[in-house]
């Protein structure tokens, strides 16, 4: 264990149904580390805490506390006014994530944006929730066609499952030319044309009413406020399920029936085998084409 961190009640557990204790998940962040980190390291934290385990109550952390060691790093967060700023911790190293994990913090919740630049986000994201009796078929139906209509504007998407009953389309951008309002504006656009589309399988309004047996494109993550659950990152579910990235051939293998859910010791498997699928996320660089730009600046199609 990293000498900087004292592990407390390691035999806690944390996940009943399994018997994984919060050793067991501090050791899943200490194996995932060399991939994790570099998707969390300079942004806000938001950390989601089972100080009780998944069938206890939770809360959000959005505030670095007060209690962490010196060495902990932090980024300012400004919302809309100077009274609301505040320090968020962020994780730079296997210390700090391993410091993270012995709060009880299960899930990681990054910011879509780096510290000093928190109009800029990175990555335009798409989160596919199913209403049931929508299941994974259904959200992997949807991120195809969602992936094909990215395409068609010259922009590569990658996929990764929630971690929960959903799938998530990540599209790097990595490029200055973009704020938030162009990527939740577009994000909406491309929702409605989908559900445009394909009325009895898309929805992109919030209205539980709307939703059953449809796949909510949640547009809305698209936004300054908000973070997204971290890739690698552990659910709240009863088992210890992970947001897993994904290849676009596997999404395609559970359209007919089927799920993709994987726990933690899978994905130290598919990490061994394939490294970090998601790494291009960080890497690649994608500008919005003038197109994107005059589509969004067009209004919704």
């Amino acid at each position: 264990m990293a000498e900087r961190v004292r592990i407390s009640n390691p035999e806690k557990v944390l996940y009943p149904d399994t018997g994984f204790t919060k050793a067991d998940v501090v050791s899943y962040y200490r194996a995932v580390a060399p991939v994790l980190v570099p998707h969390l390291t300079g942004r806000a934290l938001t950390m989601r805490r089972y100080p009780d385990g998944v069938e206890g109550q939770s809360f959000f952390e959005k505030r670095c506390p007060s209690h962490a060691p010196a060495w902990m790093q932090t980024v300012p967060v400004q919302r809309s006014s100077r009274s609301d700023a505040y320090d968020a911790c962020t994780v730079t190293d296997t210390d700090s994530l391993l410091w993270v994990a012995n709060m009880a913090s299960l899930e990681l919740h990054p910011s879509l944006a780096v510290a000093g630049e928190p109009d800029r986000p990175t990555v335009m994201v798409f989160d596919l929730d199913p209403g049931a009796p929508a299941a994974m078929a259904e959200c992997a139906e949807v991120g195809l066609a969602l992936r094909d209509v990215l395409g068609g504007l010259g922009l590569q998407a990658w996929a990764k499952t929630s971690g929960s009953k959903g799938l998530q389309v990540y599209v790097p951008l990595n490029t200055p030319e973009v704020d938030f309002e162009t990527t939740k504006l577009l994000s909406h656009s491309i929702g409605l044309l989908l559900e445009k589309q394909r009325p009895k399988l898309v929805v992109t309004t919030m209205a539980k009413t709307a939703r059953p047996g449809k796949v909510l494109i949640d547009w809305s993550q698209n936004d300054r406020a908000k973070t997204t659950v971290s890739v690698y990152s552990l659910r709240a579910r009863p088992r210890p399920t992970v947001s897993t990235p994904v290849t676009w051939e596997e999404v395609a293998s559970v359209v007919d029936g089927g799920t993709l859910v994987f726990e933690a010791d899978d994905v130290l498997a598919r990490i061994e085998r394939d490294g970090d699928l998601f790494s291009p996320v960080l890497e690649r660089v994608q500008a919005l084409p003038a197109r994107v730009l005059q589509l969004v600046s067009g209004g919704a199609p």
